[in-house]
């Protein structure tokens, strides 16, 4: 079956959290989203940082009048429908579980990479569930949990004179229906097109596979993405 956009679902009406919004992956997607008219929660462990950070995205050229807010972790895991996991690796357990209240039947998006760095560069490191991904499903069994946006570059997403990017995101879930959501909001941000990958215990080539793409964007200058070919 051929990648076909036009049976994407409408998500026009769903808001979507960032926890870990206050940060560059967080929040390039966050001013995506907003700047694709998606309603859009920054979270952060402090409101006013995340109203602050809010601001500063609603300011941004493209961005609709009222589609950014900001809040802390817990309120934004209440409010959204779709939750976005983009924390440092190190607080990634601890954040997650402390919101496995609030995220409870919530769509949980993780894109978080455990990734460690020493003189010859990144490396995934070794996770015990096999993945970030694997570890939020674990902490948040009443969610439903997708790992997604692991390979977006950050400085592409936050920057206004960028129209498009031109990648697959990668989506590894349980639940095929997640496919079509996290996939049409990935459609949201011009070239972009989300892709099954596979179940969640192969999420762990694809966080791992980060490291690749920086080793190879440090050599050519460059932020490169990933394309799936013949779809």
């Amino acid at each position: 079956m051929a990648y076909d956009a036009t049976t994407l679902p409408d998500v026009s009406g769903l808001t979507v959290g960032i926890i870990g919004g206050t940060g560059d992956q967080g929040r390039g997607l966050a001013y995506r989203f907003a700047r694709g008219g998606q309603r859009v929660l920054i979270g952060s462990r402090s409101a006013e940082r995340a109203g602050e950070a809010a601001a500063e995205i609603a300011a941004l050229p493209g961005v609709p009048a009222g589609v950014v807010t900001g809040a802390d972790n817990d309120e934004v895991a209440r409010r959204s429908d779709v939750v976005v996991i983009a924390v440092p690796w190190d607080g990634h357990a601890a954040t997650v579980a402390a919101l496995a209240e609030p995220l409870a039947g919530k769509i949980v998006v993780d894109c978080v990479n455990p990734l460690g760095f020493d003189k010859q560069g990144p490396y995934a490191l070794t996770v015990p569930e096999g993945s970030a991904v694997q570890q939020a499903a674990a902490l948040l069994p009443d969610s439903r949990v997708c790992a997604a946006f692991n390979h977006v570059s950050a400085p592409l997403l936050a920057d206004p004179e960028v129209d498009r990017i031109e990648l697959d995101v990668l989506i590894c879930t349980e639940d095929r229906e997640l496919v079509g959501v996290v996939g049409a909001l990935a459609a949201r941000i011009p070239g972009m097109r989300g892709i099954y990958a596979g179940r969640l215990r192969n999420a762990h080539q694809v966080e791992a596979f980060t490291a690749n793409l920086i080793a190879i964007n440090k050599r050519y200058k460059a932020h490169a993405g990933i394309r799936v070919t013949d779809l």
